[in-house]
Formats: structure tokens, C-alpha cells, sequence
């Protein structure tokens, strides 16, 4: 889809809040595509500690104070995403399209089961993709950076569609980051934060893994074995993904990262 205010081409366009109209990543504030709606319910924000450039337009941010605010479209597509992995999840969980059948008769013969293991898939995927994307953006909101999550459709449904062979291709979306002269050290820092974070709250799960029963235990082995998942998986060397953003700034710092990752992860699977 192409912005209307440059014309550029836009694989994840942004919709205006005020005026409807679509925009690419570097029109999609107001102030970027001259907007013609109604701004006067626009809520007041402290601009990011950067300076920004859309075409003709420009400001300067104050030193020290950034923005944490979330739209109206960013937590749409946050809660869109969540719950589409969650459902990718379960089916892969369920043993993908040849576990489908299973899946049904779980439904009418044990139909708490399938709502436990449906809200296990939530809540283990929710917490690692929820806040591996927010560790994104909150990181590049203290290097002084606007950030805001936006849904890949393309890629929901692909992790939808790849969770019925039993494999998640999960990348159902992706946190933009607008600001100029970005080093790669930040982008690097900012891309390692998800896949550290998805290994913190593996490491939260793990009590339930290790005490826990019925429930319990499915939440913990879940949560640690999705989350390890997430990280090494985003730490794949490989654009778009996070690892090939660290593999470019420190390639000790991602193998660092990559290697226990993938010892973790044959532990799990094999155990």
C-alpha cells in the first residue's frame, strides 16, 4: 500500500488516528503528513531526548525526557498479534493439522483440558512476545528513539499456517523505531533486549516447571520451553530478525547470546 503523503510503498502501512489516511513509517505521526483532522483530543506527550526529520518537517527533542505512550493502534495490533501466536501455539502444541481431530474430540469430551491448555498458550506466549517487543521499544526510548509495535499480517498468518506442519515460523509483527543517526551499537542493544528478555521470563516460568502439578506444571514447562523458543529463534543471524541486528554490531556478543540458547533448547527438547 503506498502513503498518501509521499507515495511510497509500504508492506505495513500506518492508519492516522485523526484523519484515516494510510502512511509509511516516516509520514505516520501527525505532524510528518501535515494532518487535517481533528488533533484537539490529542493527547500531550514529551518528545523523545532525539531530533526526528519527515521530509520538510523537523524538531528537536528536550535532553532526558522520552515518551512512553502507546496508541490506539499499537495495542490493537499488540493484542491482535498475541492472541493469533497463542492460537498458532495451541494447533502446533496439539500436534499441528494431524492433531486437529484430537483437538476436536478434546473439545467435547474434556472441554476444561482444552480451555486450560488454551489459556496456558496465551499466557506463556502472551508474557514472551508482549514483553520481548515492549523491551524493544522501551529500549529504544531511553537512547532517546520513538518506538511503536505494528502487526505483520503476512507473518501472522504464516506462523498460523506453518503451526499445522508443527513448526512456528513466529513473526507476527515487528517494533519500528523512527529517530535519526541511530549507531549500531544501539540497534544492536535495542535487538538483543527481546530475545534477553524472553530468557528472563523463561527463567520466571522455571519454579513451575520444577514444583509445580497439573496445571501449574503445563504453565511452567510452556512457558520456559516457548520463551527459550522465542529467543533463539530471534537470535537467528538472519534479517529481519534480531540476530542478524547483534550478529552486525559484536558477533562475540551474539554468540555470546546464540550458543547457550541452543544448548538450553536441546536440553528441553530432548529431555
Amino acid at each position: 500500500m503506498n502513503c498518501q503523503y509521499c507515495g511510497k510503498d509500504e508492506p505495513l502501512p500506518f492508519v492516522c488516528n485523526y484523519c484515516g489516511g494510510v502512511f509509511c513509517v516516516d509520514h505516520r505521526l501527525p505532524e510528518a503528513h501535515k494532518c487535517t483532522g481533528d488533533l484537539s483530543k490529542r493527547p500531550e506527550v514529551v518528545a523523545p531526548a532525539t531530533s526526528y526529520s519527515w521530509s520538510s518537517y523537523s524538531y528537536s527533542g528536550q535532553p532526558g525526557k522520552k515518551a512512553h505512550v502507546f496508541s490506539n493502534i499499537e495495542v490493537r495490533d499488540i493484542v491482535i498479534a498475541w492472541f493469533g501466536l497463542g492460537v498458532a501455539f495451541f494447533l502446533s502444541g496439539s500436534g499441528g493439522a494431524f492433531g486437529l481431530p484430537t483437538v476436536y474430540a478434546r473439545i467435547f469430551r474434556t472441554p476444561k483440558l482444552f480451555v486450560e491448555f488454551f489459556i496456558v498458550s496465551l499466557l506463556t506466549v502472551g508474557s514472551g512476545f508482549v514483553l520481548h517487543e515492549l523491551s524493544h521499544k522501551f529500549t529504544a526510548q531511553r537512547f532517546g528513539y520513538w518506538a511503536e509495535f505494528r502487526m505483520w499480517p503476512f507473518g501472522l498468518v504464516l506462523a498460523l499456517v506453518t503451526s499445522l506442519i508443527g513448526f512456528i515460523f513466529a513473526a507476527p509483527g515487528a517494533t519500528y523505531i523512527s529517530g535519526m543517526n541511530i549507531s549500531e551499537s544501539e540497534n544492536g542493544k535495542i535487538s538483543v533486549a527481546g530475545p534477553l528478555t524472553n530468557v528472563l521470563v523463561g527463567v520466571a516460568f522455571l519454579p513451575f516447571l520444577l514444583f509445580g502439578n497439573g496445571f501449574w506444571y503445563d504453565l511452567g514447562s510452556e512457558g520456559v520451553f516457548v520463551n527459550i523458543f522465542l529467543a533463539l529463534f530471534n537470535m537467528l543471524p538472519l534479517y529481519p530478525l534480531d540476530g542478524a541486528k547483534v550478529f552486525a554490531w559484536s558477533k562475540a556478543r551474539w554468540a555470546a547470546v546464540f550458543i547457550p540458547l541452543v544448548i538450553v533448547f536441546v536440553a528441553l527438547i530432548s529431555s
